[in-house]
């Protein structure tokens, strides 16, 4: 593929659109955890309140992301739809209201951060002033300037649906790259140890920012975008109601999980160790998955807005029988291999038959957890947001009361249990609904 030149998604084998799509969004996703793993050692030379401090500051990131889902997601679904219709005023008109959606909602979360990261911090109990200092400086300066990392996001999620993923591979890519050559340099060379790994951050993400702009001026669909003309309401009230779900199922899965962790601690640091560990193998099943769902999102958009509804149909069949496959995949090698996998991570003999238990719990749902990821997709490039966001709301969220009973009897296996069980009424709930939905509303 020549440089800048976008996977044609409305002509040519299903398959191979989808594939060519999805594999560098893969990719992206698999450096991303190789770099999480390699930025937490070097904090862990910190110490365990450098650990700690970044822990507690980062659950405000994890909502500034869920926010900005809401001009990504629904401009990722609305930009598509007007591609695939050849609507070149449409397309620019909704890329400029994504862009100004996401640079007001960074600035005003940045500002609020900034005046009160005390208060926020202290919403956690804290008792170590070091620690609180710590999560304080690097709050405020990840989430301050949360500005790069909101307008990555829309480049990434307008790329996306133009079919060109290739770009924000190469951009991502720079970004991780660099923020593992900053990270000990300026956490140990110039010893700004906390500050130094949020700055590092930043200065990674500024960079990015600066790959998508150059790359953005050989793209036609970037021609005569004007940030600072002045906002289209209509536009940018489509793109928030689209996207509204979305951030609400992000912000409060994030709360969500925050909670079952409480859960999982009060069993003891073998149950947190094992948690952390056994979700980083899991990873790999769900990156995968929403490589393909962000595949099937920009396929399913473009077609529904050119009205090649078979060709929507046949997408989606195609993109689920991918999607099937790795997760059968995934089920039977955490089923029947969790020992042989578990013990490459943790040597311990005490702590391994706790994560054979965590892998083999978990996986049994990974088949429906892609599923359900998948169709996901399908249903964001339609731009019908809801019915994801409420499976994923009620369902996640009955893992609360599923976790507390379950573990009063099973221990925390039962933890394991709840995320598992809800995991699999997800995939099977949400495929049935989109069903259901595309034999009323799409030509089957």
């Amino acid at each position: 593929m020549k440089k800048n030149q976008s996977v044609n998604l409305l002509q040519g084998p299903i398959f191979k659109s989808l594939s060519l799509l999805a594999i560098p969004i893969m990719a992206t996703y698999f450096i991303q955890m190789a770099y999480n793993l390699v930025d937490m050692l070097w904090i862990g030379y910190l110490g365990s309140g450098a650990v700690a401090s970044i822990g507690v500051s980062g659950n405000f990131m994890y909502l500034a992301n869920g926010l900005v889902n809401m001009p990504k997601v629904g401009s990722q679904a609305l930009v598509g739809q007007s591609l695939g219709a050849q609507n070149k005023k449409e397309t620019r008109a909704y890329i400029q209201a994504a862009f100004q959606s996401a640079i007001f909602f960074a600035v005003v979360y940045g500002i609020i951060i900034i005046l009160f990261q005390k208060s926020l911090i202290q919403l956690f109990n804290l008792t170590d002033p070091t620690i609180i200092q710590d999560a304080q400086n690097y709050l405020w300066i990840t989430c301050g300037f949360v500005l790069f990392s909101f307008v990555n996001q829309i480049f990434t999620g307008i790329l996306t649906a133009a079919g060109h993923s290739k770009s924000t591979f190469i951009a991502t890519t720079t970004g991780l790259v660099l923020n593992l050559i900053l990270d000990p340099i300026l956490i140990f060379v110039f010893d700004l140890k906390v500050v130094g790994a949020a700055l590092a951050t930043i200065i990674a993400q500024f960079i990015v920012t600066l790959v998508f702009l150059y790359d953005a001026r050989n793209l036609e669909i970037f021609n005569e975008f004007q940030l600072l003309s002045k906002p289209e309401k209509n536009h940018i009230a489509k793109i928030l109601k689209i996207g509204f779900p979305t951030s609400v199922q992000s912000m409060l899965f994030t709360c969500i999980s925050m909670y079952i962790a409480r859960l999982i601690s009060a069993f003891g640091a073998i149950s947190v160790a094992v948690q952390k560990v056994g979700s980083q193998i899991e990873s790999i099943s769900w990156m995968a998955a929403d490589g393909f769902s962000a595949s099937i999102n920009a396929f399913t958009s473009q077609n529904y807005g050119a009205k090649n509804y078979t060709r929507v149909n046949k997408g989606y069949k195609t993109g689920m029988l991918v999607v099937s496959l790795w997760g059968f995949l995934t089920t039977c090698i955490l089923i029947f291999l969790p020992g042989s996998i578990f013990s490459c991570f943790i040597h311990e003999t005490n702590i391994l038959p706790y994560g054979i238990d965590y892998l083999r719990i978990l996986g049994y749902s990974q088949l429906f957890m892609c599923v359900e990821i998948a169709t996901q997709g399908a249903f964001n490039g339609l731009g019908k947001t809801l019915p994801p966001s409420i499976v994923s709301i009620v369902f996640t969220s009955a893992r609360i009361p599923m976790a507390i009973l379950f573990s009063h009897y099973l221990g925390v296996n039962g933890v394991w249990w709840a995320i598992s069980i809800s995991s699999m009424i997800k995939g099977i709930v949400l495929v049935t609904w989109f069903i259901f939905y595309s034999k009323r509303r799409l030509i089957a």
